[in-house]
Formats: C-alpha cells, structure tokens, sequence
C-alpha cells in the first residue's frame, strides 16, 4: 500500500494544470526535462538499493541523450519495476505518451512445444 501512495505522490507531483505550464516550444525538451526530475524524485524516494549498474545506466544515458535515443531499459527487480511505474505514470500525467518512455524488455524464449502464434 506504501508503495501505491509513494507512486501516486511521486506522479502528482509532477502532474501540473494546463495553466500553468509555460508554452514549450520544444516538446521533447520539455518532455526530457520532466523525465529528469521525475528520475531525480523516484532516486530520493525509492533509493538505489535493489538497482543494478544497467538500470541506472540506462536512465541517465537516455537523459543525457536528450531523451532521444530508442531505450532498451528493462527493470529486474521490485524496486525497479517500482520506479519504472513511477516514471510512467509521472509522464503520463505530464502528457506524454507511453512510446516516450525507455522501458522495453526482450520477450522470453518460448519453451519447446508452447504456442508461439498470434495472440501471446
């Protein structure tokens, strides 16, 4: 339940009125500069504990990219995935949409034998 409260908070935070927002006339800055602080936010509140070298790598790669390169970040453990769901729902509140974000993990192997066809 801590958890669910820690990510609402974290994306509320973020979550500003239309009003008041300043026109951008860059978007994608606008949408980097806002990953970059909802990134400094969930590193205060969830820690860097569980994180691995990759995760974090990652994150600060695609910022210092200016949020532009294709990401390939894959959280592993609870803590990560718990700061993964907090950057969706921060950018999504912001008003990105969800092919913004760098998150994407490889599809598992099939074993021999599972269905592989349409719908999995």
């Amino acid at each position: 339940m801590r958890r669910v409260v820690v990510i609402f908070g974290l994306a509320l935070s973020l979550a500003q009125p239309a009003w008041a927002q300043a026109p951008s006339t860059d978007w994608v800055e606008q949408k980097c500069q806002t990953y970059a602080e909802a990134w400094t936010q969930a590193l205060a509140l969830f820690g860097s504990g569980e994180m691995n070298y990759a995760f974090i790598a990652g994150n600060e790669n695609f910022i210092a990219s200016g949020c532009t390169e294709a990401g390939d970040i894959c959280p592993r453990s609870t803590q990560e995935l718990d700061i993964a769901n907090a950057l969706t729902l921060a950018m999504m509140n912001a008003g990105t949409a969800s092919t913004f974000l760098p998150f994407h993990c490889p599809a598992a192997e099939p074993e021999a034998g599972w269905w592989t066809g349409p719908g999995l």
